[in-house]
Formats: C-alpha cells, structure tokens, sequence
C-alpha cells in the first residue's frame, strides 16, 4: 500500500470523526439574532461566540460586565459593539488579545471607547476625563510580546497599529490569570507559533477555550515566520490547548429511558479564530494533520529533494479537500513553504 493511500483513508477517518463531532455538538445555538452582518451563537448561558467581524470573538458576560477576547476589525467594530449591546446592559470591561493580527487588534480602540473602565461606577454620560481624554474605557490586556508586535513599524515607517489600538494593561509572565463575573480566566501565551505573538484565552468555570488564529478551520495553520512562528511552536500550541481541553461524557444512563447521547453531555469547547467551534477531537485530528504533513516533508528532505519538487509531490493533498488554497493570503504552497523552512531552519 502507498504511503498516498494510507494519507487519502486516514484523513477520510479524520473527517469522518470530525463531521460526527460537529452534528452533535448541539451546544451553539443562535442567540439574539444577528447585529448588522455579525452572527451571535451562545455556547454556554453566559458565553458567546460573536462570528463575522474578522477573527472570532469571544464573549463573556456577568454582573461585573462584558470580557472580549479579540476585538475583531475596525470596520466590524461597530457592529461587535451592537451586538454585545442586544446580550446585555453591562458594560464592555475588557478586551483580551490573542494575537497582533489585524482582524483582531483592529477594532480594540473603537470598542474600547464604547466600554467603561472596571474602576467606573459613573453612569450614562458622567465619564472620567484626563485635559480632554476620555480614560473611562475598556481595559485592552494582552502579552507584552502582542504590544511590541503592534508597535513594530510597517511598510511606511508607522508603528503597524496606531497607538489607540495597543493595548493597555500586558503582562510579561507565561501565564496571567483574572477572576472575573465569578469565573476563573487563564490568559497562557504560546511563543513562536502562528506568530511569536500568541496567547490561549482559558474559561475555567465555562470550560470554553478561546485559541485565536492558532487554529483555523477554514484553511491550514498559518506558521508566520517572518513575524517570528514555527512549526514546533504552532504543534506546542496545539499539543497545550489538547492538554487543557476536556472530552465529553461518560455517557450515563438518563431517567425514562432517554437517550444518554441524544445531546453531548459536556466537554469543553474551543472558539477557533476563523470557522466552527471544535471540540478536543477536532484539535487532536487538526494537530494530526499538520505533525503528519511535516513527517512527509522531513522524509523528503531526508531524500535530498529541493522544495520545488516536495511542493509538486504535494505532501498535504489528503487534506487539500477541507483546508487548501491555491489563491489567497494562505495558500497550500505557503503551508508547505512554512513547514520546509522550520524544518530546514530556512527562514528567508
């Protein structure tokens, strides 16, 4: 049997347990309809998933007020505002970034603007002002890496992001944790993986993980080299979040004869930054694809083959179905070049 033959059935499987995965959590459901463009799914009675304003974001909401992670892009900003606005009367309190992408930093200082610093009991319009700035805002808490990468300057010699973006409270350690709406809140960076940027937002008491752009469903991992990830730090990242993450049941038996698996009893949920909610199994199928993909590429340049021959050997075509591009920001051939680069410590 080819070794293109065990990829093709063994990524069946994969796909297989991952639809299965997908048709029962029935944990998502529609809530409050939609603001502007924005889908609002409730994953637990105090979490939502806000879908549409770039990255996914996270939401938390409790008698302290609203929790963020991520704030999606400016021009989504307004809408994500609204959208927290029909879940609840509290006040945006804070925003945790993921990463220094821009469908996640984008829009921190417009939603930032429409929140209140945790510090603020005042009401309506009485809002603390410093010589003419308003410092009655939303906190924006991030890894100190996250702010160093938003300061970096772009193509025209400008920091990347402007100030009013960065966030402002970060922290240096690997872990940060909060206590907030009565619930636990883990914040663990993950260097050099998508980018050497990245944190994994953890919800002890919701059980709900939020990943940001370290996983997306609708295309292949994103390993940023130029901006400092790697393959063994994306495949850390992934390996951590399995290790955090919790699987659903045992399966017990219900009064009256119910079906104990009608519904997936527990299991913690992971908010993916592009694409549906996955489950641990869905991220064990998602570490899977890229370790295997990364052993064929390493046999290969074991075999002395240059990266335009392994890139036409097509190492990732069993899983080329659900996450290949052949146009876009991320292409195939971009994941392939990423791996072959970590690989070879090629990184230009």
């Amino acid at each position: 049997m080819t070794v293109d033959t065990l990829l093709v059935r063994r990524a069946r499987v994969l796909a297989a347990v991952a639809g299965v995965a997908l048709c029962v959590s029935g944990a998502a459901t529609l809530a409050q309809g939609n603001a502007g463009a924005l889908e609002v799914l409730q994953i637990r009675p105090n979490f939502y998933m806000i879908v549409g304003a770039g990255a996914n974001v996270g939401a938390q909401i409790g008698p302290n007020g609203v929790v963020l992670v991520n704030a999606g892009t400016a021009q989504a900003s307004d809408n994500v505002v609204a959208a927290v606005a029909r879940l609840t009367n509290e006040p945006i309190r804070y925003i945790i970034d993921t990463n220094a992408d821009a469908d996640v930093v984008e829009g921190n200082a417009n939603v930032a603007k429409a929140g209140r610093a945790i510090t603020s009991f005042a009401v309506g319009a009485n809002r603390l002002t410093i010589v003419g700035t308003d410092v009655d805002i939303a906190r924006v808490l991030s890894h100190e890496s996250i702010l160093t990468r938003m300061r970096m300057n772009g193509p025209n010699g400008m920091p990347a992001f402007p100030s009013e973006a960065w966030p402002s409270e970060t922290f240096e350690e690997r872990r940060r944790t909060m206590y907030f709406n009565d619930e636990g809140i883990e914040i663990v960076h993950q260097p050099s993986a998508h980018t050497d940027a990245d944190a994994i937002v953890f919800f002890r008491k919701s059980d709900v993980i939020v990943a940001g752009n370290l996983i997306d469903t609708e295309r292949f991992p994103v390993i940023d080299l130029g901006r400092g990830g790697s393959l063994k730090g994306e495949i850390e990242a992934l390996n951590r979040i399995i290790e955090m993450a919790i699987p659903p049941g045992p399966f017990v038996g219900l009064p009256n004869g119910a079906n104990a698996t009608a519904t997936l009893q527990g299991g913690t949920d992971v908010v993916t930054g592009h694409g549906r909610i996955y489950r641990q199994i869905d991220v064990v199928n998602y570490r899977d694809m890229v370790v295997i993909v990364s052993d064929i590429v390493q046999d290969m340049i074991n075999r002395k083959m240059t990266l335009d021959q392994i890139k036409a050997a097509d190492p990732a075509k069993p899983y080329k179905a659900r996450y290949g591009a052949t146009s876009g920001p991320w292409t195939t051939n971009d994941f392939v070049d990423a791996i072959y680069k970590s690989l070879t410590n090629a990184r230009t």
